[in-house]
């Protein structure tokens, strides 16, 4: 009530004036009541760090209160952390593995002129030499079998997830005839291009092709226009050292360079070279083996892989210069490697 009559009283009086009556109100002791403090009995609560080891602690407590400059050193700090947290586990920094033996991608020695890797246009139709299997022939291991059986654990739980979410939903029965009919389109889709490539159509225009890949056939048409050359179609290499053996699709001039040049359908746009996974140690394993294998004049740097899709959107070609080709070929190195010990 007190308190309610002196509030009224302030609310009236003006600033100066409330000051000084404050100071004589202290004075006679007419506030004295007045306090924000809590009563002298209250119970305290107990602290939340009453039971952590001070001793423990103790510099590092002196190191954060103290007005002064901290006089501990890296070293100090290094062993008041291995005290409080334990010894640091130091890893080992990551090198990368080189290849045992490291083959060259290019042979030099079957290169008459060094200057010029690529050779004058060739005459006559390219070449095609027929894979060769079954009794008595060749047991050097594919390319593909290869990069299947050194596939990374990460690329093979997304390539296993994906199968289980197809057979999830179209059932197994559906996701073999749905495999099958990828694999049909593929074949379908190689056999148009070698047709217009062996006839020269460029402009692939007039070339009668089923029509399950003539958006395949519409989506490369841009990179047909640039591609002169060919030397060879749907043809087998071996690696003569290596001992592993392989099926290139194509070896050509694209934009006055020659290359290997892999074509490949897919039903999701792949814009990057990194989409495209293993493809491309597969094209640098094909560069190698034709710069190695003794039906071939001439040797190749470079490499092409070019996505084509079935809507007939326009194909993305990834080009790979000499210098990446060498990179994917180490890496293809290390690859056949863990293949051989794993054999």
């Amino acid at each position: 009530m007190k308190f309610s009559q002196l509030f009224c009283r302030v609310k009236r009086v003006e600033p100066a004036r409330l000051v000084i009556g404050l100071f004589s109100l202290s004075a006679s002791g007419s506030v004295s009541c007045i306090s924000t403090s809590c009563p002298m009995n209250a119970r305290k609560k107990p602290s939340q760090y009453s039971s952590v080891n001070t001793d423990k602690y103790s510099s590092l407590i002196r190191s954060v209160v103290s007005s002064r400059v901290s006089c501990q050193t890296p070293a100090s700090l290094e062993d008041e952390d291995g005290h409080i947290y334990g010894p640091v586990v130091k890893s080992k920094p990551a090198t990368e593995r080189s290849p045992k033996t490291p083959y060259p991608l290019v042979d030099r020695s079957r290169v008459s002129d060094l200057g010029s890797l690529t050779s004058e246009p060739e005459r006559g139709p390219p070449t095609r030499i027929a894979l060769q299997r079954g009794a008595g022939k060749s047991s050097a291991p594919s390319v593909t079998r290869i990069l299947q059986k050194t596939m990374p654990p990460d690329q093979a739980f997304y390539l296993e997830r994906w199968r289980k979410r197809m057979i999830a939903q179209l059932g197994e029965e559906g996701f073999n005839q749905y495999t099958l009919n990828i694999f049909r389109q593929g074949k379908q889709f190689h056999t148009a291009v070698e047709t217009v490539l062996m006839t020269e159509a460029v402009s692939a225009e007039g070339t009668e092709s089923p029509e399950a890949v003539e958006g395949y056939l519409e989506s490369i048409r841009h990179v047909l226009q640039d591609i002169s050359d060919v030397r060879v179609i749907e043809s087998a290499v071996q690696h003569q050292s290596l001992q592993y053996l392989g099926l290139v699709d194509c070896v050509a001039q694209f934009r006055g360079k020659l290359c290997v040049i892999d074509w490949k359908t897919s039903e999701k746009p792949k814009p990057f070279l990194s989409s495209t996974y293993d493809n491309p140690l597969q094209v640098a394993a094909y560069i190698g083996a034709l710069n190695n294998d003794d039906n071939y004049k001439y040797q190749v740097e470079r490499g092409l892989i070019v996505v084509a899709y079935k809507d007939g959107s326009p194909a993305h070609s990834h080009v790979m210069t000499s210098d990446l080709c060498q990179e994917y070929w180490t890496k293809w190195l290390l690859r056949l490697e863990e293949f051989v010990d794993k054999k």
